[in-house]
């Protein structure tokens, strides 16, 4: 068991080694895209994994709040928001670089570049919440309020707020309005195991971040 955990990180990084390979070698580009389609393979998935980082705060604090306030719970939350940050901040420059070659600039208020600052500034303000009280269960149990809010703002945000617009530059979403996917079945392909890979990326790293977030608790302990 414990070597087929170490066998876990090679694997997902092979995936991942794949995946590039693909994206540049075997799914065609798209037409409509001027030849920069590529970055679709990294800009979407990216994204994605921003999401799931701020709807694992939101589930994991909800379930400190209601759970027995378990220190493990504050800390999963706290290490899934940095990372969406984090993610969120690559999504963005992603975006950016495809809209300087589509658009002609790199930031043009589309709403969906709008709507992802407002939510990467929302959970900024999280971690400054965090920074600004020193009591630990104060901190956990504010903090948790605040991230459960989290799991309406970010929806409203990722998915909602980008439709309302009346004019967007910004392509359709992978399933296009009549719920159909109007894409190569090659990049289709490339695109759903980029998708799996960078989801096991998130889950991989937020491991790790919460066994380091768990040693800096300790060492502040052992240190009182």
């Amino acid at each position: 068991m414990e070597s087929f955990k170490k066998t876990l990180p090679w694997l997902l990084w092979a995936w991942i080694a794949l995946v590039i390979v693909g994206a540049f070698f075997w799914a065609p580009p798209a037409k409509s895209f001027q030849g920069s389609s590529r970055i679709l393979f990294f800009h979407v998935p990216i994204a994605w994994v921003s999401f799931l980082a701020f709807l694992t705060s939101g589930v994991q604090s909800l379930r400190y709040l209601y759970g027995g306030r378990d220190r493990r719970l504050d800390r999963s939350a706290s290490a899934a928001v940095q990372l969406g940050l984090a993610f969120g901040v690559l999504a963005t420059v992603t975006g950016a670089l495809w809209a300087r070659y589509m658009w002609g600039a790199y930031w043009n208020w589309d709403p969906r570049q709008t709507s992802i600052l407002i939510c990467l500034l929302f959970y900024a303000a999280y971690l400054a919440l965090r920074a600004s009280i020193e009591d630990g269960e104060t901190r956990a149990r504010l903090a948790a309020s605040y991230a459960v809010l989290g799991l309406v703002v970010a929806p409203f945000l990722y998915f909602v707020m980008p439709r309302m617009a009346e004019f967007t530059l910004h392509p359709e979403p992978v399933v296009n309005a009549a719920g159909k996917v109007d894409m190569d079945g090659k990049m289709v392909q490339v695109l759903m195991a980029s998708l799996v890979g960078f989801t096991a990326l998130f889950f991989w790293m937020h491991n790790l971040c919460c066994r380091i977030e768990e040693l800096g608790d300790r060492t502040t302990r052992s240190r009182r």
